[in-house]
């Protein structure tokens, strides 16, 4: 795919141009800081990216302002008594070096042990405690897969986790596929059922359009709630290249 990439500026805010081989134009604000990236088609001038910004521009504030405002947690360094969420819930860490095969426990309401061989650098203890939290979805998420299919009225064809940056989730409406972000293991139940419906919904209606709300307020009427609380919970903590 051709692609070319330069940067303008639109009310003093800078404005990555992508122009490649599409259709249609996309408009994007991106964390940590609230970059602002356009993927353009090859035959849109900058004239035209610029007022689609121009359009979008009290949108794009308030996106930059959220992304700024919403706490990140610092670099886990998996230590004694650092703070670790499950489902909503935080809980300190307990490491146990011992020669047996690494696994993670939940002690009580307060407690996340974490066994590990003696010598275990901080990046293989994040690594069994990231493989934890994807066991844990693994179990979590088909209930909630099932119940909400036969809602909607509709069926996936394959779903997955994954790491992601910048969204919770995401869904191809044509693949019929859903994949959700292994940081909702740590979220609430509630928010990880909220984004269940969510991406499920996008198989009936792609855009964020009323039609698209409208499904959410049928099926999920609380769900502004659980969007509010997952924006404002802490993300976790990411490398921007």
């Amino acid at each position: 795919m051709i692609t070319k990439t330069h940067n303008i500026s639109v009310g003093g805010i800078a404005v990555e141009v992508v122009r490649k081989d599409i259709k249609n134009l996309h408009l994007g604000v991106y964390p940590p800081q609230g970059r602002v990236r356009v993927a353009a088609p090859l035959v849109v001038s900058d004239e035209a990216v610029r007022l689609a910004v121009i359009g979008k521009l009290g949108w794009i504030k308030r996106q930059k302002i959220k992304f700024t405002g919403q706490p990140r947690q610092s670099k886990r360094e998996m230590v004694n008594g650092e703070s670790h969420y499950f489902m909503g819930r935080r809980y300190r860490l307990r490491v146990h070096e011992q020669d047996e095969p690494a696994r993670v426990a939940l002690r009580g309401i307060a407690s996340l042990d974490l066994f590990v061989r003696p010598g275990t650098s901080a990046e293989k203890r994040e690594a069994v405690l990231q493989r934890w939290y994807r066991e844990q979805l693994m179990v979590l998420i088909p209930p909630l897969l099932e119940k909400w299919q036969r809602q909607l009225g509709v069926q996936v064809a394959a779903w997955g986790i994954k790491k992601m940056k910048t969204k919770w989730g995401s869904s191809n409406a044509d693949a019929r596929r859903v994949w959700l972000n292994l940081e909702l293991a740590k979220k609430s139940p509630q928010c990880l059922e909220y984004v269940v419906v969510h991406e499920l919904a996008h198989l009936l209606e792609r855009q964020h359009n009323e039609h698209f709300l409208s499904l959410l307020d049928k099926f999920m009427p609380q769900w502004r709630l659980y969007k509010e609380a997952l924006n404002k919970s802490p993300l976790g903590h990411e490398c921007w290249n």
